[in-house]
């Protein structure tokens, strides 16, 4: 099992690791060594509650295939270890985020005072342009 969090973890066999080629520059090591990893968590294997497998789907974006699978590339390091370890510890990061319920925003009236404030303030506004016309002789 692969911990996420105090009270939440995935299945292993949910998550599979395939090793590709890296792109860029890289010399004759990118040609010959598949250093880059492709790691690929089926939602369906994985069991995550319905709550936080919605948050994870529209937080994956792209990275959500049409298989119900969320893939995630590392290729930033020359060796299998390290790119394996980014590439889970950015799983990990995405389904942590995912487990984090948005606050529901609370609709509140303005107060009284506020009220108060805006309608002075629109006054004095007006007082102020009111100042600025010309007065009755022209000026």
């Amino acid at each position: 099992m692969i911990q996420v969090t105090r009270t939440l973890s995935i299945d292993e066999r949910a998550v599979e690791e395939t090793f590709i080629r890296a792109s860029g520059p890289g010399g004759q090591n990118v040609n010959k060594v598949e250093t880059a990893v492709q790691l690929r968590l089926s939602l369906d294997r994985a069991a995550l509650p319905a709550a936080i497998r919605a948050r994870l789907e529209k937080l994956a974006g792209r990275r959500l295939t049409l298989e119900g699978e969320i893939l995630i590339t590392s290729q930033q390091h020359r060796t299998q270890e390290r790119n394996r370890a980014e590439a889970m510890a950015a799983l990990i990061d995405l389904i942590r985020r995912a487990t984090i319920a948005p606050v529901r925003r609370v609709a509140t009236k303005p107060s009284y005072g506020s009220k108060l404030r805006r309608l002075d303030e629109k006054a004095h506004r007006g007082r102020i342009k009111r100042g600025r016309s010309a007065g009755p002789d022209g000026d």
